[in-house]
């Protein structure tokens, strides 16, 4: 999108007023492989009916399935794998491009961009790739391997974006905690994050970071999310099992034992961190007996936030290779009663919350109802996590974007309720805005 507008094009939320239409994809899991098409194909819809003249498809679903994507679905005019997005430009134009397409793709601070978030909080990559085995992921093949950004460079791009009103910096990569390994850093997460924390802005700023390896998170990375007030208190650390001879399978090692040792010792460097993890069910060889240790886990682990992925089949996948494959049915089944169980802890959590006055974050009006607004602790992330509903907004206008002081006053199963107790000083919300759907591009 950055480059597109960079080069005088305008984008659009609405495909029926788009010249080119363009779709991003996703191939991990088969759910996001058959959204992806589902996609293609509604908006392929729009060269009928609306002003397209181009559909270009974009991202890890042309990686994994060019060939497939050129034969049968004639619709699609272009594609552009994950290393190609500088042809963005020359192909809406109609024009030959010059990318080269084996030159691994990572974009720095001087790349043009457009936030497809709300103003106030944006993501920020600061590595692509991996080096992990895993056996269920395929995200190496169309990744390639663990690089880098420069330090400067992320240092850069945040400065810029505090400086535009932005409140909240979310660091992504496939391997957040491997950051600066390949530059010769030692402790490169650790010290990307003081300094983040460090950098000066007019109003308060939360950073945080996802996607943690727990076999990466050392002392010194916790010691500074715990010295920084900026950091917020989360980690996010897909643990995907907690039954050794399922983790084994899965070439990532460790056991629940290990993992019950290194939340301890999260939560004693950390007080008050908000854990969110995610697992695997039906994983090949996973028996009723590993199922029932990962229960009895998380009924140990007493995590903040869990979600739970049945395991996809990927033919790609060092996995599909494996005997003993757990059947629909109690992949199914093994997904609801780890999340009902789940249910329970995380209500009963937030009801710890009760009657607590903690930093919210006013994100905006309810989905629901534009009638209620709602706002995020700092240990819930964006777009993933519960938010706070506003029960009582107090005197003072509700701005997007406002770090404010909440007293909860109702627990839910993920979500809570609360009023707004402090005075808000001055005008801190970044300016009015009309978000821009990814997706959809147009000259």
């Amino acid at each position: 999108m950055g480059q597109l507008t960079s080069n005088g094009h305008e984008l659009t939320p609405h495909p029926s007023d788009a010249d080119v239409i363009v779709v991003n994809t996703c191939s991990f899991i088969d759910p996001a492989k058959q959204e992806s098409i589902d996609t293609i194909l509604e908006m392929a819809e729009y060269k009928k009916t609306g002003r397209a003249q181009k559909l270009i498809v974009a991202g890890c679903l042309v990686e994994r399935y060019r060939g497939d994507i050129q034969k049968d679905m004639p619709e699609v005019d272009a594609l552009i794998g994950t290393n190609e997005l500088e042809k963005i430009t020359a192909l809406c134009e109609g024009l030959e491009p010059t990318a080269n397409p084996l030159q691994p793709y990572l974009y720095h601070d001087l790349t043009p961009r457009v936030l497809a978030t709300p103003r106030h909080f944006a993501y920020i990559k600061i590595a692509e790739g991996c080096d992990h085995p895993c056996t269920f992921c395929v995200i190496p093949q169309y990744r390639g391997n663990f690089r880098s950004r420069r330090f400067e460079s992320v240092i850069s791009e945040a400065t810029r974006l505090f400086s535009q009103g932005v409140r909240e910096i979310n660091l992504i990569g496939q391997d957040t905690t491997c950051y600066g390994e390949d530059l010769g850093m030692k402790d490169g997460l650790a010290t990307l994050l003081a300094r983040l924390a460090q950098i000066e802005t007019q109003h308060e700023k939360w950073v945080r970071f996802l996607y943690c390896y727990p076999n990466k998170v050392t002392q010194k990375l916790l010691d500074t999310i715990a010295e920084h007030p900026a950091l917020v208190k989360y980690i996010d650390m897909p643990l995907q099992h907690a039954s050794a001879n399922v983790l084994k399978r899965m070439k990532r090692g460790a056991n629940g034992d290990i993992f019950l040792k290194l939340l301890e010792r999260i939560r004693r460097t950390i007080p008050g961190v908000g854990i969110r993890t995610s697992m695997i069910v039906g994983f090949p060889g996973e028996s009723e007996q590993d199922f029932e240790e990962l229960c009895q886990f998380v009924q140990a682990a007493q995590f903040d936030r869990l979600g739970v992925f049945s395991y996809s089949d990927e033919d790609s996948s060092k996995s599909f290779e494996l005997d003993a494959k757990v059947d629909a049915k109690s992949i199914y089944n093994r997904k609801r009663h780890l999340m009902a169980l789940q249910r329970k802890i995380s209500k009963a959590r937030n009801r710890t919350l009760i009657g607590r006055e903690l930093p919210v974050m006013v994100e905006g009006p309810s989905a629901d109802s534009e009638l209620v607004w709602q706002a995020r602790l700092s240990t819930q992330a964006p777009e993933i996590d519960g938010v706070v509903y506003i029960s009582d907004p107090g005197e003072f206008p509700l701005r997007p974007g406002d770090i404010r002081v909440m007293r909860i006053t109702e627990a839910h199963d993920y979500d809570l309720t609360g009023e707004l107790v402090d005075t808000p000083s001055g005008s801190t919300a970044p300016p009015s805005f009309v978000q821009i759907q990814p997706a959809l591009i147009a000259r």
